[in-house]
């Protein structure tokens, strides 16, 4: 039978790919669900493509364009993010992309999960900002989640058929951005252009930054500790320019595995919605002879401040890691609008978490308070 998939952040980067992905493979999957917050054009035209049950648009004030558009398609259509969290809990959604941008992520993910839907995880911030809560509830319900990331994808793909093996470490690899090779003087004046200006991957503005400023990556040890439930000390992050190899797991024995291929989202989204088979496509191939070289370096953790900030607050928890990632989307609009520097990015949110209050243990209500003061906070830093 054909897997039905929600898709919440459907006009984005990896929800458009993951439409390319499903309308190749048209016996295997097909559309219950596509949602977006603001790009109604781009829905509207999704959606009489592969008109699936619902259609949920995030700003309202855009509904009756959507409900207008798809009046002769047999599609319901709904608004708000009320409406997203409820969709998702359809009885008739096998699995569902969550590939919306940040903590707007985290509700409509732990709706589908509480209904019993198997999650494919794109959506970090959501592991970031409540990993612990996430990780007990999908146990609870017997929820796969099933990471997009190219960097979680490998390191699942590699601990498959390795369960009763110890794990001994986790390598994340990192492309290390644009600014890998750039002077300390030349990052700190930086254009949004040019952080804009990744090497290996086309992705959207957020992530785009993020992994410029290596707190994508910061991210991902966080999103790592949750998802295969390591601890921080065992979560390593290389730099790799290349792109090629993108995440090993080392074991006890000391041998190492490796998932390689070229840079390629649709490939993790695709091995998602088809685990646990493999799905044959004609996505370009890696020759190695190609690649005859793949470079290994430690991140300059001086010049790339963010990623230091995520292991400190991976490490002391609580509600640290919610925090930081408020203050990052925060900063990261900020600099996209040119409000402020680069790594001024970096200033702010250290001082948002040096200003904020630690919650050792929060609850789902204590992260959602958190924040919204971290937010407030950082933009008044800002302004």
């Amino acid at each position: 039978m054909k897997k039905r998939i929600a898709i919440l952040g459907s006009t984005g980067s990896i929800g458009s790919q993951a439409i390319e992905v499903i309308v190749t493979n048209p016996d295997l999957f097909e559309t219950e669900v596509l949602t977006a917050y603001n790009n109604a054009e781009l829905l509207i035209k999704q959606a009489i493509k592969l008109i699936p049950n619902v259609v949920v648009i995030g700003n309202e004030d855009k509904y009756l364009l959507v409900k207008e558009s798809l009046t002769n398609f047999p599609i319901k259509v709904y608004a708000g993010m009320d409406a997203l969290s409820q969709a998702v809990c359809m009885e008739t959604i096998d699995i569902v992309l969550t590939a919306m941008v940040g903590y707007s992520g985290l509700a409509p993910t732990l709706a589908a999960i509480n209904s019993g839907r198997n999650i494919a995880l794109s959506n970090k911030e959501t592991m970031v900002v409540a990993g612990e809560i996430i990780r007990k509830q999908a146990i609870e319900k017997k929820v796969n989640i099933i990471p997009v990331d190219s960097e979680h994808s490998a390191i699942f793909q590699c601990l498959a058929g390795e369960d009763n093996n110890a794990v001994e470490k986790l390598i994340l690899t990192a492309s290390g951005g644009p600014f890998r090779e750039k002077s300390l003087d030349f990052v700190k004046n930086a254009s949004k252009e040019q952080a804009l200006n990744h090497p290996n991957w086309c992705m959207g503005a957020k992530i785009t930054i993020d992994s410029a400023s290596m707190m994508n990556k910061g991210l991902e040890v966080i999103e790592a500790r949750w998802l295969f439930n390591v601890p921080q000390d065992k979560i390593e992050v290389v730099i790799h320019p290349q792109s090629i190899i993108h995440s090993m797991v080392q074991f006890e024995d000391g041998s190492i595995k490796a998932q390689l291929g070229l840079p390629d989202m649709r490939l993790p989204i695709q091995y998602a919605f088809g685990f646990p088979n493999r799905i044959k496509s004609d996505f370009p191939r890696l020759n190695f002879l190609e690649h005859p070289i793949l470079n290994f370096e430690a991140p300059d953790t001086k010049k790339f401040r963010n990623l230091a900030i995520a292991y400190e607050a991976l490490r002391k928890g609580g509600n640290w890691p919610c925090i930081m990632n408020a203050a990052n989307e925060v900063t990261v609009n900020a600099f996209l609008s040119d409000r402020i520097g680069f790594m001024e990015m970096s200033d702010i949110i250290e001082q948002v978490l040096e200003k904020s209050g630690f919650i050792a243990d929060p609850k789902l209500e204590d992260l959602r308070y958190s924040d919204k003061e971290a937010r407030i906070l950082a933009n008044q830093l800002i302004e």
